[in-house]
């Protein structure tokens, strides 16, 4: 794939394709994208009862570095060459992966609540439309900004029930919260690295490498903080298989693909469904109460999503 390019303008540039309105990959693979990377909610909360996270993302990742490797291996595709080429490839996947699922899983384990983690998550699309304004000098159009602003309140709507029943930023010390947020950041430095040209090639070699680094990063988190705690327990194993197959090898892919393919904050801006996604599947699977309101919310959400995604 052919890397974006910055025209006199200073936008940068799309791949023809990827402006087809209709085209069936183009289509499903943000639906596809949003109903897996909202199921990992599920099991990332549960998680903490059967092993210790550090332990449990970090033999995630190597699983599924050791998948892409044998699928890079039996398609005979090229592999990342050069120091600068691999080095990217490394930093990105501790920063998207590594730096922020640790992170978080150890913040809601310090007692920050998923609703509030799951709300400072949504400030992603807002994270991203700022570097791609003040770093990559892109015009993002003011139905963009509307469309991030209407959808973050869509997500907060849905979550409020959440946040009155949970304690809120004020009963946290404040590195908890600085650490919630650092891994939100971090997830969005490590999806902007996909659209740099460095970054581009086979996504099979590439995502090897990039789980690769996530392993170290979550490998160093697990012997300076997490405790050698695991249960053998069948839905542990169970989730182990998931998160491997689904959530990273099914959701992670797709997120890097589709920042390759298409521009970074309306990819970005997928991300605020998420969190009402989780709270229908939560209701759905787990009995939660689902309210009028947080049926608007998400109502919101999506139409906040449209505004932002609309060319």
């Amino acid at each position: 794939m052919a890397p974006p390019h910055l025209p006199a303008s200073g936008r940068v540039a799309e791949p023809r394709h990827a402006t087809v309105p209709g085209a069936g990959p183009h289509l499903l693979a943000p639906l596809a994208f949003v109903l897996i990377w909202s199921s990992g909610f599920l099991v990332g909360r549960d998680v903490g009862r059967h092993a210790d996270p550090f332990w449990f993302l970090a033999l995630r990742f190597a699983l599924v570095a050791l998948l892409f490797a044998g699928a890079a291996w039996l398609a005979r595709v090229p592999w990342p060459r050069g120091a600068r080429r691999i080095s990217l490839h490394l930093a990105a996947g501790a920063l998207m992966s590594g730096l922020y699922l640790g992170p978080s899983w150890w913040a809601m384990a310090q007692g920050l609540g998923a609703g509030v983690m799951a709300l400072i998550g949504a400030l992603q699309p807002l994270f991203t439309a700022l570097i791609a304004v003040l770093v990559l000098r892109q015009r993002l159009p003011g139905r963009a900004w509307a469309g991030l602003v209407l959808g973050f309140g869509g997500v907060a709507l849905v979550l409020w029930p959440r946040l009155q029943a949970q304690a809120g930023l004020d009963a946290l010390p404040l590195p908890v919260v600085l650490v919630a947020i650092g891994s939100i950041l971090s997830l969005t430095v490590g999806a902007m690295v996909q659209k740099l040209p460095l970054a581009a090639g086979d996504l099979r070699s590439a995502s090897c490498l990039q789980n690769l680094g996530a392993v170290s990063v979550l490998a160093l988190m697990a012997l300076a903080v997490g405790t050698p705690r695991w249960d053998g327990s069948a839905i542990l194993w169970g989730y182990l298989a998931y998160a491997v197959l689904v959530l990273s090898v099914g959701g992670a892919t797709l997120l890097i693909w589709l920042m390759r393919h298409g521009e970074a904050t309306r990819t970005a801006a997928l991300l605020l469904v998420v969190p009402p996604l989780s709270a229908l599947q939560a209701w759905a699977l787990l009995g939660e109460t689902l309210t009028l309101a947080q049926l608007a919310g998400f109502a919101l959400t999506i139409a906040g999503v449209a505004l932002a995604r609309s060319r």
